[in-house]
């Protein structure tokens, strides 16, 4: 007979699962607004939307049914798994929008560079775990990191898919500063940093990203093709005033004047219709989800639960931070979702994933560090 320790239950994280409840109660209300007016075939957004919630709390069942610290041992063999996905996509996959990201698996197309994001957190978490001694990491020892970053980086940004891969790197040194380093090794990586910079935009970048780049320094160069996006989403949060338009009753979005409404600025949905002071709320509840992780990760009895958690917050709070700034023209527009809140399976998946191994840290606490 299959037995529970109840201590498991004792310490699940409720206060954790209310508020991606709540987030997504937000997410699927603001979807339904996006495509209300729109003429739509086939299944809504809003309705798929909450199929991969459902499918993402299957996700969190599973993934909180074992110790976490089972992935010390399993990361490279998972992290070899999503190589092996990101191969296939780029030769294989399914073409859209001038990229190939996509596996059509039937029932579901899995991007898999969304779970190359988590699966960076997983296989840094266990190597810095594994190789740290206290004395603080050398540039010899970063190495290794550096290159199982880089591996997915390379195969993300050939797809292209800019904004992914800049992922991983935010990922890397937010997890990377976490954990002690030399004095010596961190000036070499700045300086390495800044010397990319440079190299990035004569070789690495394409003139599309080129154009977005220049479009975020002069958005009213070209207000009708490259700047239209980052314009009308402008006008949709600035429009919003105190209090919004009202649910159902943002111009932006019910005349089609907004682009891509349903995924990368569907924020600028919800500040229209909900104005600053929802705007508000929707920042409060959705960085208590922030900082809730990081308690989470301060509670952990062991460094390698700390890493996971660090890892898990610093990959869902650098994608809200881009979002909701290039939603607001504070930064160029990528391909950035806000996790929880813009529709994507992939992404959803992925991020209730991420809740999961939050939750799994959570629950076992009271055991003995490894």
């Amino acid at each position: 007979m299959l037995k529970i320790d109840r201590r498991l239950l004792q310490n699940f994280d409720w206060v954790l699962l209310g508020i991606v409840v709540i987030i997504g109660a937000m997410c699927i209300a603001n979807l339904y607004s996006a495509v209300y007016s729109a003429q739509s075939y086939g299944t809504p957004v809003y309705i798929k939307q909450l199929y991969y919630f459902i499918m993402g709390f299957f996700i969190i069942l599973a993934v909180i049914s074992f110790d976490y610290r089972f992935l010390v041992e399993m990361n490279y063999t998972l992290y070899a798994g999503v190589i092996l996905l990101l191969i296939f996509s780029l030769f294989m996959g399914q073409a859209h929008a001038d990229t190939q990201r996509w596996i059509d698996l039937g029932f579901f197309r899995l991007q898999p560079s969304e779970p190359a994001k988590l699966m960076l957190v997983i296989t840094l978490a266990s190597y810095y775990y594994r190789k740290d001694t206290g004395k603080g990491f050398t540039l010899k020892e970063l190495i290794v990191p550096i290159i199982l970053t880089g591996i997915p980086f390379l195969l993300i940004l050939k797809q292209p898919d800019l904004g992914t891969a800049l992922m991983l790197s935010f990922v890397f040194v937010s997890m990377t500063l976490f954990v002690k380093l030399r004095l010596t090794t961190l000036a070499t990586l700045m300086t390495l940093a800044a010397s990319l910079i440079g190299l990035s935009w004569n070789f690495l970048l394409k003139p599309y990203q080129k154009r977005r780049i220049e479009t975020f320094l002069n958005p009213d160069a070209d207000v009708l093709n490259s700047g239209y996006h980052i314009t009308q989403s402008k006008i949709a949060v600035g429009s919003g005033g105190p209090f919004g338009k009202g649910y159902l009753h943002g111009t932006q979005g019910q005349l089609d004047f907004l682009p891509e409404r349903h995924t990368d600025f569907a924020f600028s949905i919800w500040a229209e219709e909900w104005g600053f002071v929802g705007s508000l709320f929707f920042f409060a509840v959705y960085f208590s989800l922030i900082f809730w992780g990081l308690n989470i990760a301060a509670s952990s009895r062991d460094k390698f639960g700390t890493l996971l958690c660090v890892g898990v917050v610093s990959l869902i709070f650098w994608q809200a931070f881009i979002n909701i700034a290039m939603v607001m023209g504070i930064l160029p527009v990528v391909g950035m979702p806000l996790p929880l809140f813009s529709y994507g399976g992939s992404s959803l998946i992925t991020t209730m994933a991420g809740i999961g191994i939050l939750l799994n840290v959570r629950m076992r606490r009271y055991q003995a560090p490894i």
